[in-house]
């Protein structure tokens, strides 16, 4: 697949963190064009509109999404383990597209919910195999979705709310010994 043209990145990336930063309000064209260090016009050639501006960033978030269950299934700890681990994030690309669409997403932007849905639902295919039911596979997904929201919060405060090093460990065998 042949790269995207640098200044088009520039422009999802700028839209992107503006929506991190300031939500899907202040993610207008003149602000992501402004962001990106593009003029308007320059804005307009590879997006026309703000939803296109947001059909670029959920097609990222599909790509990275794939990337990651690439890594997911290759992993040699298995993909549960994987998964709980990933779980706490790290500021990478995969981190800030998942918040940039949640933003949307709470901007009121159907296509970017049901991205969201979408991605959470190919993750979970991705485990069900390596969990014993349903029940289990909710389990996995639900510790996930805790160290997620968890870390978000953990960001600027003193109190550690998420594991890291042998706690994340021994959570993670934990989850991995009631799943099996």
């Amino acid at each position: 697949m042949p790269r995207p043209p640098l200044a088009r990145e520039r422009v999802l990336d700028a839209f992107e963190a503006i929506l991190i930063d300031d939500g899907e309000r202040a993610a207008t064209l003149d602000a992501t064009a402004k962001a990106a260090g593009v003029s308007k016009g320059g804005l307009l050639y590879h997006f026309a509109s703000k939803e296109e501006l947001a059909a670029g960033l959920l097609g990222r978030l599909a790509r990275l999404t794939d990337l990651d269950l690439e890594r997911m299934t290759d992993a040699d700890e298995g993909p549960v383990a994987y998964y709980v681990r990933t779980s706490v994030m790290e500021d990478d690309a995969l981190d800030r597209a998942l918040i940039a669409t949640s933003r949307l997403a709470q901007g009121g932007h159907a296509a970017a919910s049901d991205a969201l849905r979408q991605v959470r639902g190919r993750w979970a295919g991705a485990i069900r195999p390596h969990v014993r039911d349903e029940t289990a596979l909710d389990l996995v997904m639900l510790v996930s979705d805790g160290l997620y929201f968890n870390n978000s919060l953990d960001v600027h405060g003193p109190e550690r709310l998420v594991p890291h090093g042998p706690e994340l460990q021994a959570l993670i065998d934990l989850v991995l010994r009631a799943t099996r």
